[in-house]
This record gives structure tokens, sequence and C-alpha cells, in this order.
């Protein structure tokens, strides 16, 4: 039996949380949503993550220093950004750190599921900006 892949989905925001929650479930992923970052890294979700679905701007711990951190601790989990306050430099930071998409909200879910299927492809966790 093939095993789902999970989808952490890290936002401030409940009404995105659930959005994007839905519409990966309805293509098969098991999604599971965080508040924070802080809560994703306390979770017992994070080492089975496939893939993380993060806002930028989250109070506490950005999206961006959450991916730093992981990328410190060498943990490679594909990264996918979020934001509603899109902005270059932060952008270039996030890719640099090894980001795997930047997408503006509202985006078109079509996008989010190419960047999906990109981070999901063997061998693949970074892209260039």
């Amino acid at each position: 039996m093939k095993l789902l892949p999970l989808i952490s989905i890290i936002d401030d925001d409940a009404s995105i949380r659930a959005a994007i929650g839905n519409l990966l479930q309805s293509l098969g992923y098991f999604v599971h949503t965080f508040e924070s970052a802080e809560e994703f890294l306390q979770s017992d979700h994070m080492e089975a993550t496939a893939c993380v679905v993060a806002d930028v701007n989250m109070p506490a711990m950005s999206g961006v220093e959450l991916l730093v951190h992981l990328r410190s601790r060498d943990q490679r989990v594909p990264f996918i950004f979020i934001t509603a306050f899109p902005d270059e430099r932060i952008r270039a930071r996030a890719f640099s750190a090894g980001a795997l998409g930047f997408l503006t909200k509202p985006f078109d879910r079509g996008h989010l599921v190419a960047c999906l299927e990109q981070a999901l492809r063997p061998g693949d966790g970074t892209a260039d900006p």
C-alpha cells in the first residue's frame, strides 16, 4: 500500500490554512495544519513531512526564518512560501535558503499544485530563483 505524502501547512490565518488544506486533501494528500512555526517545530509531524507550505509573515518566527532554522539542522524538507506582502528581498532570501516556490496571495491553485508536484519529485527539494 502506497502512503500518501504528508504536507504541512503553516499559516497564522485560519481561513488560509483551511482553504489550502481542503484543496490538497481533495487532491489526495495527507495534510496537517499549524498556526505557527513554533507549533510545527514542536509537533510529532515534522520528521514525516514531505513538503511545507508556509506563510512568509507570521508572528514570532517567519516562514523564511523557519526554513533557515531547519537548513541549519540539515533538514532538507522542501518549502513553498505564500505571502500577501511580496517583497523582492524576502523572495531572494527564501530562494537562497532553498525554497521551491514563492506565491503571492491570492495565488492560482494550479501554480501551487505545480510547485508541490516539483517538490515531491525524487531528488528535488531546492530550486533556483
